[in-house]
């Protein structure tokens, strides 16, 4: 797989941090608690946490725990 080697991501890992941000978000995670360092990485991770946000909201606000409680 292509990696551009002066940034250090390829498309694996931005798809990565995008279902990790997702999971983050289902889970109640605070965006600021972002794992990852490097801007592509960060955007990712923040655009998988806001879609599930999105999806969330659209259920009516909740959040994998209360789905499963």
């Amino acid at each position: 797989m292509a990696k551009d080697v002066k940034l250090g991501w390829d498309v694996e890992s931005l798809n990565k941090a995008y279902r990790q941000g997702y999971m983050a978000a289902e889970m109640g995670m605070a965006r600021e608690r972002c794992p990852y360092r490097g801007d592509v990485v960060i955007a990712a991770w923040e655009a998988g946490w806001e879609d599930a946000r999105v999806v969330c909201e659209d259920r009516g606000g909740d959040d994998l725990f209360s789905r499963i409680a």
